[in-house]
């Protein structure tokens, strides 16, 4: 399926709904967006300032009241799955399913009532989305949208909006057992089009910034390199984040007063650690560096954003990249692929992996009028460096979006 905008999605679902015997009539769509993280990737666990934007990658997710506890859903993506259905208190142990994306729905349901949360009415959903798995924060877009559907049909509503954040960061770390920090929810969440999102971990602030008067026009282009990734929980993301958490632990236990490696910003602290730490702790060290160096990159990035200086977003996206890859270590052949390949067109203006890492999809800022020579330099090079994914990879071309519409009468 090639579903690429509101009416051909509100088509599908009501197709997948007649075949699957859910009444969806006269109810409501939530749409959710994708997600495009500017600076800082992997910051969010370690403490960094935040931005990114929505993109136009969504789950459409349709949804009204059954009359009845118990909450049954399609997924379009996934049919061989059925309908999953389930009681409200009666879903499985956490961490307990592991191979199907009805972990997603019964951990929603798990976290909110574990959180006082009272649910009785129930739904018939159906779904569908055209996310790429991995990289553009998929399992974040269903879970705010299964999330914020749920309390809906409930009744519930919830003024404090980073506490969404806070439910479905705890859906995929307590219930699923991913170690994900809250960098994709947020930029979902709080999405605004033509905006840039900043979010601020110190006071948990939001704000808007708009990109600078007479920026080149661009396109925020990811590059799906076909390869399936399994979850953080099963990826060296987790393997990450324990590090930067124990060299956390070294660096108090040595004196260092640091919650985390975002603290660490002042050139004789960095110099210091990397003194006492750099031949015993050589891993933990690059892990820090990779912290230090896009913090201040970080800065400069927004600066340019606000100016309209996209070539110098780009600029500073691919050094991230760059760190990303071999200080973090967290990028992976098929993404760097990607990369490569992109970076020998003129009017790139920066590249990098994208997401928890190892597999899932790149991402690349570029002008507008060079779209058309990036798809035609993937096309041409991709397929013959990795025969595997030949027929599975795609160039994803986005625009900055919300991140969350709701549309009540599409379904009359």
């Amino acid at each position: 399926m090639n579903i690429t905008n509101d009416s051909d999605a509100v088509a599908l679902l009501k197709q997948l709904a007649a075949e699957n015997g859910l009444d969806i009539a006269g109810g409501t769509i939530r749409r959710s967006s994708s997600r495009f993280c500017l600076g800082v990737e992997h910051g969010d666990y370690n403490g960094t300032e935040l931005f990114g934007v929505g993109t136009d990658r969504f789950i459409w997710m349709a949804y009204k009241p059954n009359g009845t506890d118990k909450v049954r859903l399609f997924s379009g993506n996934f049919p061989d799955d059925g309908v999953v259905e389930f009681t409200y208190g009666y879903v499985p142990e956490p961490q307990t399913v592991k191979d199907s994306w009805a972990r997603f729905p019964y951990g929603v349901d798990y976290i909110l009532r574990r959180e006082g949360f009272a649910l009785s009415s129930g739904m018939d959903c159906v779904l569908y989305g055209n996310i790429p798995g991995g990289g553009m924060s998929r399992s974040a877009s269903l879970s705010l949208n299964l999330i914020l559907s749920i309390l809906d049909v409930n009744g519930i509503d919830m003024d404090d909006q980073l506490k969404i954040v806070d439910l479905a960061q705890a859906v995929e770390n307590d219930y699923i057992g991913s170690p994900c920090g809250q960098l994709d929810q947020i930029m979902i969440l709080f999405a605004k089009e033509g905006m840039g999102t900043h979010y601020n971990p110190q006071d948990r602030s939001i704000n808007y910034v708009p990109l600078g008067d007479g920026a080149t026009d661009f396109r925020i282009v990811g590059l799906d390199t076909g390869t399936v990734r399994p979850g953080l929980e099963k990826s060296t993301y987790r393997i990450r984040r324990a590090e930067c958490d124990d060299f956390v632990t070294l660096l108090q236990n040595n004196g260092y007063d640091i919650a985390s490696l975002a603290q660490i910003k002042d050139e004789a602290t960095y110099q210091k650690i990397i003194t006492q730490f750099g031949e015993t702790n050589a891993d933990m060290c690059e892990r820090m560096t990779y912290i230090y160096k896009a913090q201040q990159r970080f800065y400069e990035m927004l600066d340019a954003w606000k100016a309209g200086n996209i070539e110098k977003v780009g600029e500073i996206f691919r050094l991230d990249g760059i760190g990303l890859r071999d200080e973090y270590r967290i990028s992976g052949p098929e993404l760097e692929t990607m990369c490569d390949i992109v970076r020998s067109v003129e009017g790139v203006l920066g590249e990098r992996m994208l997401g928890g890492g190892d597999k899932g999809a790149a991402g690349a800022l570029v002008k507008a009028d060079s779209i058309d020579a990036v798809q035609a330099a993937v096309d041409t090079a991709y397929p013959r460096s990795r025969n595997d994914y030949a027929d599975k990879y795609a160039v994803h071309v986005c625009k900055v979006v919300d991140g969350m519409r709701v549309y009540e009468d599409m379904l009359d």
